[in-house]
């Protein structure tokens, strides 16, 4: 599991803004979008290798109501 660090950022107002729709726009915060712009532009420009980690969980059903097909 990767460990996020806090960095504080200056950002001018109108990118800030700019982000946030854009955030918006996607359903992600703000902070998300913009490391996903980072993210993407370091795969761009070839300094880091994007990995993309696919997690499946299965969770039990609630076996106490019955299955469309029980009917």
């Amino acid at each position: 599991m990767s460990k996020k660090k806090a960095y504080p950022l200056r950002i001018n107002a109108d990118v800030l803004a700019a982000m946030q729709r854009w955030a918006d726009d996607e359903l992600r915060s703000v902070n998300a979008q913009i490391e996903y712009v980072l993210r993407e532009a370091l795969v761009k420009q070839g300094r880091i290798k994007l990995v993309q980690k696919v997690v499946t969980e299965v969770v039990p059903g609630d076996d106490t109501q019955p299955d469309s097909h029980d009917r």
